[in-house]
């Protein structure tokens, strides 16, 4: 009498053949699901490089206006005004 725990060699190389496909099919789905990132990450990524560029030839720099030095007649008003700091 066979154990109904012990299977015979054909049926355990059966299983073990379903096991290793079932695997085979698992890394397929996984590559798939990379792939499909891969591209969702590379639009995003020519999105991302197309608002750069947009924002750089778009005129719209962050850049501070530098404060310009004052001439000696812009000076001289502005003494004349009474706005001279009195230090």
């Amino acid at each position: 009498m066979k154990d109904e725990k012990q299977k015979e060699p054909e049926e355990q190389v059966e299983e073990d053949e379903e096991k290793t496909l079932t695997a085979v099919d698992m890394a397929n789905q996984v590559a798939a699901r990379i792939e499909t990132a891969n591209k969702e990450t590379a639009k995003l990524l020519a999105r991302q490089e197309r608002l750069q560029v947009e924002k750089t030839l778009g005129g719209h720099a962050d850049v501070t206006p530098q404060k310009l030095e004052e001439t000696p007649k812009e000076y001289a008003d502005r003494v004349m005004r009474g706005d001279v700091d009195g230090s």
